[in-house]
């Protein structure tokens, strides 16, 4: 058996990548944090080991708003690629929006279902979890009950 590689680029191809390897968690994520950083409705997060994904090209930019989580990017055109949460040890969680072949990672599952815009209606029959999908480590705390300025 070959090991999978999926490839990724941003919008306006400053950042290329590449995935080796399954991911072990593709969830969507309904999160207002994420929605205002991603700039949509929701997200699919890809969770795979940071030593998985390889940048080929670029540079990517960072920033964090909510302590503990550091969000990565295309400085030039935004696209979205990723964030690592401290609190959740060695994962590193890509945008499905960042690979070439987005239809080839098919979710398993809601978080912060809660936090679901009212108006999007989802007839499949994952979980659905309001929180977070993954065991995150308490010391670190939750963004929700973080001051985030």
């Amino acid at each position: 058996m070959t090991e999978r590689i999926e490839t990724g680029a941003c919008f306006c191809g400053a950042i290329a990548a590449e995935l080796r390897g399954e991911p072990f968690w593709i969830c969507y994520d309904h999160d207002d944090d994420c929605r205002r950083a991603i700039g949509s409705p929701l997200t699919i997060w890809i969770g795979v080991r940071p030593s998985q994904f390889r940048i080929l090209r670029g540079n990517p930019k960072s920033f964090s708003k909510t302590p503990g989580v550091l969000r990565s990017f295309c400085g030039d055109c935004g696209t979205s690629i990723g964030y690592r949460d401290e609190g959740i040890a060695d994962e590193l969680y890509l945008s499905i929006g960042f690979f070439d072949r987005p239809e080839a990672f098919r979710p398993q599952a809601h978080a912060y279902w809660r936090q679901k815009l009212p108006w999007l209606a989802f007839a499949d029959p994952l979980p659905r979890i309001d929180g977070y999908s993954r065991d995150r480590d308490p010391a670190f705390g939750y963004p929700a009950d973080r001051d985030c300025g």
